[in-house]
């Protein structure tokens, strides 16, 4: 038979379980969807319990349209949505809904954090980051400040996808890529920091072993079998954080490569061969899922998710397709109109959760094809801007950038990102992001390619190019520094709104 490698992604939205044979090609998807709870304003939790039971159905779905038997798995791969709070007790036992990336909570913990360790450059230097309200640290200061009776019975922290390893291979672990993601790790040591722990006061006892992505962290246990219909004793490799195996997944795991996520969110991931930080946090500086690698993260929180309010809001059941044909209409420049996408808060450069969606220089003349294409480009430009900051922080010249995501399906929108960003934007030829990344990383544990880079080399391929327009492209290069003097314009009314 032959060997398949299953990658699982524990999303935001779905579980997601896919088999890849060994020759990269996709031989079944199975998704099992996951709701989201908001319990009150800026709260978003999910039930660990919940992942379990997406993971279990995924899988069997996925052995059944291959059609494969669990026997035919020879190794798991595990990514999912990064920075998640879950909290157990000595018993393995889930204490509270797990808190999620995207929950805004935790403003006066981030506050606390920088003050703990003498102020943002001193944190950023060992971390990489800055405190946000998006990763775990603070997640876990709230709770000791809030639920002081859940506190106080906690033995273990893990991350979203790690719960569900736990559940299949009884083993806590973690893979580095994820754990640098928690704002509780020495970045260049791809350990937990003690001098952070020790100032945050979290017992390094309550932190799982942490391993690189191809590493073998567990095996399948007789009871998880059962359940998944996996053979018992397969081997589950460590992985990686849905963004660095969306990477692994795109092939972007070597220095000059960059990834670019035309998502609800948009994401600018470069590889780096040693650990850089941006001084100022306002990139992230993260562990890769390729062992002996790091990686910056820009990260604008509206892409393709302003587009997707722009036609919902204002031209509901018009097909995408349609607006975007019409914006082919529109010069570039949208003839003096700049969209500024914050319409979800901020994070790549401005990290501002009351910044605020503008539309800026609106005249008589401007019609629907302006409006929305200058939503394409205001995407852009912010995309720009996470690449300026790459320049800034010593990343060495970018080669090549490979485009994925919902958005990237438009040729306008890409045509407009290479001439606003001036590279050559390519597609490449895998399509199922961060699953199948994982499913690569277990294929590289498992021995099936010697290295990631082996394997990406082996099963990616570039299938289409898209080049800057010279006549756009200027027009761009004038406008771009328009759009970089709004947002310090409009931050101090963006704060009075807010407020």
């Amino acid at each position: 038979m032959k060997r398949l490698f299953l990658g699982v992604d524990v999303s935001t939205t779905g579980v997601k379980a896919l088999l890849v044979d060994g020759a990269g090609k996709v031989a079944a998807s199975a998704t099992t969807p996951l709701t989201l709870e908001t319990p009150r304003p800026l709260w978003s939790e999910q039930d660990p319990q919940a992942w379990w039971a997406g993971a279990t159905a995924s899988i069997r779905a996925a052995l059944a349209a291959a059609p494969a038997a669990g026997k035919d798995v020879a190794a798991v791969g595990l990514t999912g949505q990064m920075h998640g709070l879950v909290l157990l007790d000595e018993a393995e036992r889930v204490l509270r809904p797990a808190i999620l990336w995207n929950d805004q909570r935790t403003q006066a913990e981030c506050e606390e954090i920088r003050s703990r360790m003498g102020g943002r450059a001193a944190l950023v230097e060992v971390t990489g980051n800055d405190a946000l309200t998006g990763f775990t640290a603070p997640k876990i200061l709230w709770v000791r400040k809030h639920e002081p009776a859940v506190y106080a019975r906690v033995r273990l922290v893990l991350l979203p996808k790690d719960y569900v390893r736990l559940r299949l291979s009884g083993e806590a672990a973690m893979d580095k890529a994820d754990g640098s993601g928690t704002l509780l790790f020495d970045l260049a040591a791809r350990a937990w920091s003690p001098r952070v722990l020790d100032r945050l006061e979290i017992p390094a006892a309550w932190l799982p072993r942490t391993f690189e992505g191809p590493e073998v962290t567990g095996r399948v246990t007789r009871k998880a079998a059962g359940e998944t219909g996996l053979l018992e004793g397969t081997p589950v490799m460590a992985g990686g954080g849905d963004q660095s195996a969306g990477a692994v997944g795109a092939g972007a795991v070597k220095p000059g490569v960059v990834a670019l996520t035309l998502g609800t969110s948009g994401v600018v991931f470069a590889t780096t061969p040693r650990a850089l930080v941006e001084p100022e946090g306002r990139l992230h500086a993260l562990c890769h899922a390729v062992p002996g690698r790091w990686h910056f993260m820009g990260v604008t929180l509206s892409a393709a998710g302003s587009l997707q309010w722009y036609r919902d809001t204002l031209a509901p059941g018009t097909a995408f397709e349609t607006l975007v044909q019409e914006a082919e209409a529109a010069p570039a420049g949208s003839d003096g109109l700049v969209f500024l996408p914050y319409l979800s808060g901020e994070r790549t450069p401005y990290p501002d959760p009351l910044a605020r969606g503008s539309f800026v220089g609106l005249t008589l003349r401007h019609r629907r094809s302006h409006l929305t294409r200058c939503i394409l480009e205001g995407v852009a430009f912010s995309m720009r801007d996470c690449f300026e900051l790459l320049k800034g922080a010593g990343l060495a010249e970018v080669r090549q950038v490979r485009v994925a995501g919902g958005g990237a399906r438009s040729s306008l929108w890409r045509r407009i990102m290479a001439s606003v960003l001036g590279v050559e934007l390519v597609t490449v030829n895998s399509s199922e992001g961060a699953a199948y990344g994982a499913a690569l990383l277990a294929g590289v544990g498992a021995e099936n390619w010697p290295s990631v880079d082996a394997a990406c080399e082996a099963v990616i391929a570039i299938s289409g190019r898209d080049e800057p327009e010279p006549a756009w492209a200027g027009a761009y290069e004038e406008l771009y520094p328009r759009f970089r003097e709004l947002y310090p314009a409009l931050s101090p009314t963006f704060a009075r709104l807010g407020a």
